[in-house]
Parts: structure tokens; C-alpha cells; sequence
């Protein structure tokens, strides 16, 4: 069984701030976890848009707290995002994530991540087998 909790997680090398600084990422399961899945919980910062197109991974997302919204770059169609608000990118959906307020999600990725991941320029994180071989 694996136990953790966030003041466990804050500030060690789970706590992983994007280089842009738009989000913070709390990394409870990751790859090396054995689950098959990783879970997180991220913050998107408010007033902040970041570009995401996940073409290695599945993720599913389930908002908790705050307000923004996605835009499909694929179609352009506008999804408000708020507390309650689930969304699975199970089309590798190319989007834009824009921050209102500070929003608070629970997300799962499909492969797991090793930890250590953060967009490149297209919004894609790398392989596992890749982000591995970095780090």
C-alpha cells in the first residue's frame, strides 16, 4: 500500500514547478510506483495560458477548485473549466489551458510519468523512455 500526503510531497523532487512558472505539479504516483498510471495534483496559476498537446500520454483531469478554461486548438471550441468539471483528453487534443483564478486539478496520465516531465515547445511531454534517458 502506498500512503502519501501533499506536506509530504511539497518541496521534495515531487513538487515539480513548470519553467515557465504558469504551474506546480504535486507528483503522488509516478512510474517508478509500479501503478501504471501517475496522479497528480496540479495548480494552474491564474492569468496564466499554457500550451498542452499530449501525443504520449492519455490524461484525464477533474477540476477542485478555481476557474479558467480550454480551448481545442484542433476545432477552436472554447470548454469552461470550474470546481466539479472533468475533461479526458483521450484524442491527444492539441489545447490551450487559460487560468481565471488559481485552479486546483486531480489529474492521471496513461503512461505514467517518471517525475520529472515538463512542456517542451509544442506542449508535449517527453516519452518515458525519453524523459529516462535525460534524466
Amino acid at each position: 500500500m502506498i500512503v502519501r500526503t501533499l506536506k509530504e510531497i511539497t518541496g521534495t523532487d515531487r513538487d515539480k514547478k513548470a519553467a515557465n512558472g504558469n504551474w506546480v505539479s504535486r507528483r503522488f504516483l509516478l512510474a517508478k510506483d509500479g501503478m501504471g498510471f501517475s496522479f497528480h495534483e496540479t495548480t494552474i496559476f491564474a492569468g496564466t495560458e499554457t500550451r498542452i498537446w499530449y501525443k504520449n500520454h492519455l490524461e484525464a483531469v477533474y477540476c477542485v477548485g478555481g476557474r479558467g478554461e480550454l480551448e481545442r486548438l484542433d476545432t477552436g471550441e472554447i470548454i469552461p473549466i470550474s470546481d466539479g468539471t472533468m475533461y479526458a483528453l483521450n484524442g491527444h487534443e492539441p489545447h490551450l489551458l487559460r487560468a481565471s483564478e488559481d485552479m486546483r486539478l486531480v489529474c492521471v496520465f496513461n503512461p505514467a510519468l517518471v517525475g520529472t516531465e515538463d512542456h517542451n515547445k509544442d506542449g508535449v511531454y517527453a516519452t518515458p523512455e525519453e524523459e529516462t534517458g535525460r534524466a
